[in-house]
């Protein structure tokens, strides 16, 4: 068994080399291997995500080392007393049981308009019912990653004091960490629910803002292309995925 996850944390970090080239230390690789030794993560799959220098586990990767550890169910149920219905706040109590005699991992998440992204709004209540799924499943497992689906940095940063101090100080252009919704969380976001090429993102995003790379758009650009990507995606995504295609660098044919 810890042959082929030996095996797997080479696919892993191969695969992670090509995916998060721009910001892969050596430090991340040494948590990816020990991730995949330790749980059996799949980057492949999508069990892992590497956004702002960080490791993030994925609801399916959770679901996916559930299944592998035999767990014996998840029992989800609305805590009604904190639930507001009409302002879209919701909040759910998951208990994981990993065998017949265990007592229960007991997680809970919320979630309401101010901690969700634009892009999910209206879906307020299955976020919160998959955060509590993921703090469960994470204490029963002894995960100390943060999921994705919990992130609060879709709308706000999750350092007060820190964002206090910094209030000052000229922010980048592309505004990925004023207290506002981070545009690279939110494209990261939308690459991964539409099973989207990120290379090809990125090089459609460049040509949107008319800019040499994403880096050097303005905030105001990054957001209209991400408004513009996510409304093409829900209503056409084959359509989308033919106009990223065309961004593709043609293969060099040897003679």
């Amino acid at each position: 068994m810890k042959r082929n996850f030996g095996q797997l944390a080479r696919r892993n970090v191969k695969l992670a080399k090509g995916k998060w080239s721009d910001e892969l230390g050596k430090h991340h690789l040494q948590i990816l291997r020990s991730l995949t030794e330790n749980y059996g993560f799949v980057v492949a799959l999508g069990d892992l995500l590497l956004l702002e220098g960080r490791w993030y586990v994925t609801h399916a990767g959770l679901l996916r080392l559930a299944a592998r550890s035999r767990c014996l169910g998840i029992h989800v149920q609305q805590v009604r007393d904190f639930c507001d219905p009409v302002a879209g706040r919701w909040v759910f109590k998951a208990s994981v049981y990993k065998s017949p005699n265990s007592k229960g991992f007991v997680g809970y998440g919320d979630a309401d308009p101010t901690n969700v992204s634009s892009l999910v709004h209206g879906a307020e209540l299955r976020i919160a019912e998959t955060r509590a799924v993921n703090r469960a499943l994470r204490k029963a497992y002894g995960i100390g990653l943060c999921s994705v689906e919990e992130l609060g940095s879709f709308s706000s940063s999750p350092s007060p004091t820190r964002d206090q101090g910094e209030s000052q100080k000229p922010q980048p252009q592309n505004g990925s960490n004023n207290g506002h919704t981070r545009l690279r969380d939110r494209l990261c976001l939308l690459i991964r629910q539409y099973n989207l090429d990120p290379t090809l993102v990125k090089a459609y995003a460049a040509d949107f803002c008319g800019t040499e790379t994403l880096k050097g758009a303005s905030r105001d650009l990054v957001e209209s292309f991400i408004t513009h990507i996510a409304a093409s995606a829900r209503e056409n995504r084959d359509g989308l995925v033919c106009k990223l295609n065309s961004y593709a660098q043609p293969m060099e044919v040897k003679q």
